[in-house]
């Protein structure tokens, strides 16, 4: 598995599926923007509402996945991360993933009380392309 090659796949995609648990055991998947951040395969960082039900679900429950893929003409590449994922409200990380735009999204800025940081830490990944699975570890 070439991590570098699975990086740069993650790096251009618009959009990035997250899964949550909920609170009877069952799996939640939501589509959301691109991350805001990442470094390597290992941390990825997404803006989210601080009183949304996912943000809910990661507090009860921080086990989580994240998956990105791309269909072309021929070929489907899928990667699924699986790992743990944070809440995160404190100003130095919503200050480090804010963009101009978010205001839109979040009122009051920067500081909204609704504005929050999702970090998801992988531990292991799978990857799929032309017909061939491989799983792997993230150190």
């Amino acid at each position: 598995m070439d991590s570098n090659r699975i990086s740069r796949f993650i790096g251009r995609q618009k959009v990035a599926f997250i899964g949550s648990v909920d609170g009877e055991g069952f799996p939640n998947v939501k589509a959301m923007l691109r991350p805001r951040k990442s470094e390597g395969l290992r941390q990825f960082w997404f803006s989210t509402n601080t009183s949304s039900m996912r943000v809910r679900q990661f507090r009860d429950d921080p086990r989580a996945c994240i998956y990105f893929y791309h269909k072309g003409l021929i070929r489907y590449t899928g990667v699924m991360l699986k790992g743990k994922m944070e809440v995160l409200t404190d100003q130095e990380t919503k200050d480090m993933i804010w963009h101009r735009g978010d205001t839109l999204f979040y009122k009051g800025g920067v500081t909204d009380p609704d504005y929050c940081v999702l970090k998801f830490t992988a531990e292991s990944g799978r990857y799929y392309c032309d017909l061939k699975t491989e799983s792997f570890e993230i150190g």
